[in-house]
């Protein structure tokens, strides 16, 4: 019902996710913005670590894979009630051994916290 576009900002660019825009229905491992920022998700395992995710993604309610790589995974979530669509992106920086995330809401601008907790419930389901 409010699915809203798929952005053509999503992907790694540069090693980074792209920026959170300025409403506050969206959290990014790699934004500076303290209303943005969100710790990024530590890296046990970085053969297995896009299996793990894709794992625990199908095992949540109304989600769909969309894309994956060896080192990116993008998910869509969709709101039960109205049919919002989340985009959500994870890439496994090597390097930095670590799991960037960014969650953002197409359409609305207040989420109520909902992109924030998702990370953290997948960050809690990955420990």
């Amino acid at each position: 019902m409010f699915a809203g576009k798929q952005p053509t900002t999503l992907g790694v660019r540069d090693g980074r996710l792209a920026p959170c825009p300025a409403t506050p229905n969206c959290v990014c491992s790699q934004d500076s913005d303290p209303g943005h920022s969100i710790e990024p998700l530590k890296l046990s395992s970085p053969d297995s670590a896009i299996a793990d995710l894709k794992r625990i993604i199908q095992a949540l309610p109304k989600t769909k894979i969309v894309e994956e790589s060896n080192d990116y995974l993008y998910a869509q979530f969709t709101s039960k009630l109205m049919g919002y669509v989340d985009d959500v992106e994870f890439y496994v920086d090597r390097a930095a051994n670590v799991i960037h995330v960014r969650s953002a809401s197409r359409l609305g601008k207040s989420d109520l916290g909902v992109n924030r907790k998702r990370i953290e419930l997948i960050r809690t389901q990955l420990a």
